[in-house]
């Protein structure tokens, strides 16, 4: 019986060409799609040696001598931190970005990351290639390689986390705890723009009267953050406590000063405003909830000691990152954002909470 199944082929002695063909498909089938997914977009971009060619169970990384390592994790979700049609690269510098933020927060300097992939079908490989074109990009503009992570298949939505590190000498990572009565509070660039751009896909916006250019600006603010990895050393050496600025000025502030155990006064009017926001509130007084509680900037707040303040601003010119004076830290809890007749705003929503 078993010479009679192989004089119909499937047991009939191969050519050289056959026996060499099956031996590659079996190869290939010894590697599973996912292990041809990491080989093909991501082992590209993972060449530093602790991440072993992405071939292992985990990487390994040895901060330098007298450092220590910081942590930090976020993930981005589709539908809720960005739009099933925004750009895939767009998406990776995002992922990657709100992480650098939380880093230079604590004065740390980028020292790589891990990546964790929940793909539905739709993201092919097109959407693959965009996704890591943007990662390598980052990853290379902010010196923070990949190390390694994890792909899974999902029904949806499609999700992006990233867990990424950092070093700084030891003991010298900046905390929420540090705010001391009679600091100042000082935050970058400006506020507000990124809430703006998620807004500009609602109808109303319409109503603002903005120029391209300054739609363009808010969109782009929500789309792609900017982290400000440059003013990381000026806040290790002069902030006594920060924290980046992702669901809204007015509730991250409030969070810092629980933390400290005091009270921020914000001259609403100091708080720097671009262009584009501040058109977009004089066309819409509402929309100063939106600007102080919506969250997206991934600016910094921090205080500073009033001895520290010219080398602190100093240090943020030198770095390129504008840097403003809107508070004070004073005896009590909370933080009060206060009008020109020093009466506080009361918002509806200080922040956004996904929960």
């Amino acid at each position: 019986m078993r010479c009679s199944i192989r004089s119909r082929g499937s047991c009939a002695p191969k050519s050289s060409a056959q026996a060499g063909d099956a031996l590659a498909k079996r190869r290939s089938a010894a590697h599973s799609g996912e292990d041809r997914l990491i080989a093909r977009y991501f082992k590209p971009i993972a060449r530093h040696p602790g991440a072993l060619g992405l071939v292992d169970d985990a990487a390994s990384f040895t901060p330098p001598p007298g450092h220590d390592l910081v942590l930090t994790a976020d993930a981005i979700v589709g539908g809720v931190h960005f739009f099933a049609d925004d750009p895939a690269d767009a998406i990776a510098r995002k992922a990657l970005r709100v992480n650098l933020s939380d880093l230079v927060a604590k004065g740390a300097k980028p020292a790589g990351f891990l990546v964790s992939l929940a793909l539905p079908k739709s993201a092919g490989d097109s959407w693959l290639k965009a996704f890591a074109r943007g990662l390598k990009a980052d990853a290379e503009r902010y010196e923070c390689p990949l190390l390694g992570g994890d792909t899974v298949r999902t029904p949806g939505p499609l999700m992006v986390s990233v867990a990424a590190f950092g070093t700084l000498p030891e003991g010298a990572m900046v905390r929420r705890t540090g705010a001391r009565i009679g600091d100042r509070v000082f935050v970058t660039g400006t506020i507000g723009d990124a809430a703006l751009g998620l807004k500009l896909r609602d109808t109303a916006s319409k109503r603002w009267k903005l120029s391209p250019k300054m739609r363009k600006h808010l969109a782009t603010r929500y789309l792609v953050p900017e982290p400000r990895s440059a003013l990381a050393t000026a806040v290790r050496n002069h902030a006594t406590a920060a924290m980046d600025v992702s669901d809204g000025l007015a509730g991250d502030l409030a969070k810092l000063c629980r933390a400290s155990g005091i009270a921020a006064e914000i001259e609403v009017g100091c708080v720097p405003l671009s262009p584009a926001a501040r058109a977009a509130l004089a066309a819409d007084p509402k929309l100063i909830e939106t600007i102080f509680g919506g969250g997206d900037d991934y600016e910094i707040v921090c205080t500073v000691r009033p001895t520290a303040i010219d080398t602190f601003q100093a240090a943020a010119e030198a770095a390129g990152v504008p840097v403003t004076e809107i508070g004070r830290i004073v005896r009590g809890s909370g933080a009060d954002f206060l009008r020109p007749d020093g009466k506080p705003i009361k918002f509806a929503r200080a922040s956004f909470s996904h929960f």
